[in-house]
């Protein structure tokens, strides 16, 4: 519930790993996210500082991730932060880490164009009784009753 959610944009940094776990499919990779400012006195844009993050997908998600993502790629991730830290065995310092549990993945098309193909699902569902489309339109009132309320509207 008090979950961080975010929203980064960066390019896939390493090839995404996918694993066939006991409770479903995971994919892992990479994302390098660079701040960029304009730098008034050159009159250029620069890279800033670049934070890296370890990008997290289960389930459908997985699989679509290693079927689609690709090393260099721009993506938009949003999905909830997860920072670690921990002491390991003869290092002075913590040690730190950055983890997206990713809700959603997608191309930068701001950088480029993507051909969206729907992945077949793994289990087929019984298709519901089709039934007919409803009429949603409401036919215009016939001349007497037209009359009628425009007298009723004259009278209020």
């Amino acid at each position: 519930m008090n979950e961080t959610v975010l929203c980064v944009v960066g390019n896939v940094a390493t090839r995404p790993v996918y694993r066939e776990l006991p409770n479903g499919p995971s994919a892992r990779f990479r994302l390098a996210v660079t701040a960029r400012y304009w730098d008034r006195e050159k009159n250029v844009w620069t890279d800033g500082h670049t934070n890296f993050f370890t990008v997290w997908a289960n389930r459908q998600l997985a699989v679509n991730v290693a079927a689609s993502v690709e090393v260099g790629q721009p993506l938009m991730v949003q999905g909830r932060l997860k920072v670690r830290t921990e002491m390991r065995e003869g290092q002075q310092q913590a040690w730190a880490s950055a983890d997206i549990d990713a809700v959603t993945i997608g191309h930068d098309l701001t950088r480029g164009t993507a051909a969206f193909r729907r992945s077949a699902k793994p289990e087929t569902l019984p298709r519901a009784e089709t039934r007919p489309e409803p009429q949603w339109e409401t036919s215009p009132p016939s001349e007497p009753e037209a009359q009628q309320e425009a007298e009723a509207a004259l009278v209020t």
